[in-house]
């Protein structure tokens, strides 16, 4: 098993958007792909016709491109292995289930959905098992020459797989370690429906990891049931040999309370549950998605890696090689990890400070040429630099900071009430005449002389900087004053002094 070259897959079904929680799954897998020099496969697992979505396959392709997670085949990449969706692989599946079924691993099942509900409501918790299955209509219970005039007359079955009672299964599990199970407790699963000549997930998914040369198989821990049916799969066809080794991640648990994080979480609580906008083909409701919400695809990554998996030191802040360079998957919990997306809010926030002034002037200029403002980018990337540690997404500076580009047409009734004290107007008219006699109009140097005149008419500091803020923002709040009023320059500086004067008396 050591020699051979790893391999990992992501294979997600076509049934709607990718819930973050995938986006996890596919993370950990590419990261322990790259780790090992191996090779990171998308397949398309489409087997359940019934629950197919339209646009969901282009939408899971579009999210790992936005988030930069890269596969080496598959699906729309290519690769030796294909065709990689399972739906047009039927012939494939077709002659390993004959294979099954030859070697008495398998059997028919023509059980209707009436006489499978009349047994449920007849035998309590009744399982279609080596306990049941001789009461049942199947080609154990028939001879051959009825099981094949049924399938001439077109008569619709199933294959089951004949599940041996009295073994223990062991699943080698790389992060729970050894997972014993008895046999007694599966039931004998369908693994192929004669109604759309398509295998289920099980027989497809193994068959699959077989002929694409699998080596670890890296998923929810939702799929650990089903594990120990997996390995009987691989015995069955004689694979022991090739069977990858399993890894069954944590879930990603609710926020507050109990149980699996779902999209119910993120509307109550207001955050995204999917990596992009979801717009449901069916019912037209739209899903808050990470990237229309302004994150930063590294930001998410950031985040999503750290839920579940510990890198053992105090770091936080990862790029995706530092990620691939610390992964080891043996440090993944055995327990389920809570949803803490207000880190993620912060995971942003520390993105947008590490990211320089001009990456986020280029994203916030069109904002500012949306609110009708025309401004070079040069004097947007001033501002983002005054104003950028005060937010968690470049969606949240434009309220912020407005008032760098539209001069205040009110003034907070708060602040006035607080910082204009009755002798502010006849200070701010003397600040005018101060200010309009300073020729360099830099905060080096209007600081000296503004401060020089503060001290020298023994003012106070407070009240003439309040007074002036509000003049010039219409809050009281903001970036340092002189790094206010160079920005705007001499002229418009004055002009919202001269108003706010008039304004308020």
């Amino acid at each position: 098993m050591s020699e051979r070259k790893v391999r990992v897959r992501f294979a997600p079904s076509p049934t709607g958007p990718l819930h973050i929680g995938g986006v996890r799954t596919a993370l950990y897998n590419y990261l322990f792909a790259r780790q090992h020099g191996g090779d990171f496969v998308f397949r398309i697992e489409d087997t359940d016709t019934h629950r197919f979505v339209p646009g969901a396959e282009e939408y899971i392709i579009e999210a790992f491109h936005w988030l930069g997670i890269k596969f080496d085949e598959g699906v729309t990449f290519g690769g030796k292995h294909g065709p990689y969706r399972q739906s047009e692989r039927r012939d494939i599946y077709k002659k390993y289930v004959q294979q099954l079924l030859d070697n008495g691993k398998a059997y028919y099942a023509f059980d209707t959905p009436e006489q499978l509900e009349a047994k449920r409501n007849e035998v309590a918790n009744f399982q279609y098992d080596a306990r049941t299955r001789l009461q049942m209509c199947n080609s154990l219970t028939m001879d051959s020459s009825e099981v094949k005039q049924r399938i001439a007359d077109g008569q619709q079955y199933t294959v089951r797989f004949k599940i041996e009672p009295g073994e223990e299964i062991h699943v080698n599990d790389m992060i729970r370690g050894d997972v014993c199970i008895k046999s007694d407790i599966l039931d004998d699963k369908v693994l192929y429906k004669s109604a759309d000549e398509l295998p289920t997930y099980h027989l497809a998914n193994i068959v699959d990891d077989h002929l694409m040369e699998i080596t670890h198989v890296i998923r929810g821990e939702e799929w650990l049931p089903s594990a120990p049916l997996h390995v009987l799969l691989y015995k069955a066809f004689g694979w022991e040999d090739t069977m990858p080794h399993f890894a069954h991640l944590p879930l990603l648990l609710k926020p507050e309370g109990k149980g699996k994080l779902s999209k119910r979480d993120g509307d109550r609580l207001g955050f995204p549950v999917f990596p992009l906008e979801w717009h449901d083909p069916k019912t037209g409701e739209i899903s808050s998605g990470y990237r229309e919400s302004g994150y930063f695809p590294e930001a998410v990554i950031n985040f999503l890696a750290l839920l579940g998996w510990n890198p053992g030191t105090e770091q936080e802040l990862f790029s995706l090689q530092e990620l691939v360079d610390a992964f080891d998957i043996s440090k993944c919990s055995k327990s389920g990890a809570k949803f803490d997306y207000q880190k993620g809010i912060w995971f942003n926030h520390e993105y947008i400070l590490r990211k320089s002034d001009e990456e986020i002037a280029k994203l916030f200029a069109p904002i500012v040429a949306n609110n009708g403002i025309d401004e070079s980018l040069e004097r947007v990337t001033e501002v983002v630099h005054l104003m950028k540690d005060r937010v968690n997404f470049v969606n949240e500076l434009f309220p912020l900071c407005a008032f760098f580009f539209i001069a205040p047409t009110e003034y907070d009734e708060k602040t006035v009430k607080k910082r204009w004290k009755e002798y502010s107007a006849k200070q701010m008219t003397e600040l005018i005449e101060v200010l309009d006699g300073i020729d360099d109009f830099s905060v080096e140097g209007q600081e000296p002389v503004i401060m020089k005149w503060v001290e020298d008419k023994e003012y106070k500091l407070g009240d003439v900087m309040n007074a002036f803020r509000l003049a010039l923002v219409g809050i009281g709040k903001g970036p340092g004053m002189f790094d206010i009023s160079a920005f705007l320059g001499k002229e418009e500086t004055l002009k919202r002094l001269r108003r706010a004067i008039e304004v308020l008396k």
